[in-house]
């Protein structure tokens, strides 16, 4: 038991912190420990999850993604237009468009890093800047109403009404959040393409030379990134019932701050999924208590800002080493 706490340092830090934030608004805000405002936190959060889970897998693979949500913005567009094509489609073919154009714009950046040698940061500055710039060309910034009623229907797995009326709702989304999440979990932990993914993130050097293919790597990682955009992106549109083409332009660092603070190294080898999820988890419930305190929302961006900078510069800093010296010395 000690043995797998410190293994697990700071998911069991975060988790910590995130129970005392918790009990402190449950204290300073009633409202927020309520199943309508904790239902309302889940769905808001999933979108955001979907997203970490499949930059986890990239941070796991040494390399980094900022045009995930540009690429879901682009992905609503595209399949849009392609399910009206074909009289509208079904939820199958919602998540086989979606995810399948995902992939394709995730395998576009894997392709472009690994093919010309240029840092995956580089290149998702460049591949968020174009795809927001074509994504607006051709939509002219116009909304897509128009959607199949199967795309806008509001399907929820939980319900419940209070006595004063009040309904707490789980959505369609929350559920294809969860999935997204196991499926993650069994490609990182369960499989040997997740065991080459830590190794190559780790050591890039090293793992090249003991047989893992860097294309592959890099293909798995953006590919599963792009994966998750899409279906991101199709369970965005039915939260919002529209296609939105700048709307989730900017959540880009929510995310990436929210992955960073649960573990995953920015130099890759490191990150579990339990870690990525309190990360979520956190910056929900920091946003979501800010709000219902009327603290200004710039604050929250503060606090993001901070999360990343400290994640940036303590990135090479083995705190595992830090505590058996310390042990040592005692």
């Amino acid at each position: 038991m000690r043995d797998a706490l410190r293994s697990h340092t700071i998911e069991v830090r975060l988790a910590v912190v995130l129970a005392v934030l918790c009990i402190a608004l449950s204290l300073s805000a009633p409202q927020f420990a309520t199943l309508p405002n904790l239902t309302s936190l889940l769905n808001n959060s999933a979108v955001n999850l979907i997203w970490a889970v499949g930059l986890l897998v990239v941070l796991i693979a040494g390399g980094i993604d900022i045009s995930f949500a540009v690429a879901s913005s682009v992905v609503q567009y595209v399949a849009a237009q392609l399910l009206m094509s074909v009289g509208g489609g079904n939820w199958l073919l919602g998540f086989l468009f979606c995810g399948s154009l995902g992939i394709l714009l995730g395998l576009l950046n894997a392709w472009l890093i690994h093919g010309f040698r240029i840092i995956s940061i580089v290149v998702t500055i460049a591949t968020f800047n174009a795809f927001f710039g074509l994504l607006m060309f051709f939509s002219g910034g116009r909304n897509i109403y128009n959607l199949p009623d199967w795309w806008t229907a509001r399907i929820f797995i939980f319900e419940h009404e209070n006595a004063q009326g009040i309904w707490s709702e789980l959505t369609l989304s929350v559920a294809v959040m969860i999935g997204c999440v196991i499926a993650t979990w069994a490609l990182i932990r369960r499989s040997n393409i997740g065991r080459q993914l830590y190794a190559f993130g780790d050591n890039p050097e090293g793992a090249r030379r003991a047989g893992v293919n860097i294309a592959v790597m890099q293909g798995v990682a953006f590919g599963w990134m792009g994966l998750m955009a899409g279906i991101a992106g199709l369970c965005q549109v039915n939260i919002v019932k529209e296609v939105v083409p700048n709307a989730l332009y900017g959540r880009e660092l929510d995310v990436l701050a929210a992955v960073v603070l649960g573990g995953a190294r920015l130099g890759g080898g490191k990150g579990t999924i339990l870690g990525c999820i309190l990360g979520v988890m956190f910056v929900a419930v920091t946003q979501n208590g800010l709000n219902l305190l009327g603290v200004s929302p710039f604050a929250f961006q503060m606090i993001i800002g901070a999360v990343i900078l400290v994640a940036i510069s303590t990135a090479n800093i083995d705190l595992s080493q830090f505590f058996r010296n310390k042990e040592a010395r005692s």
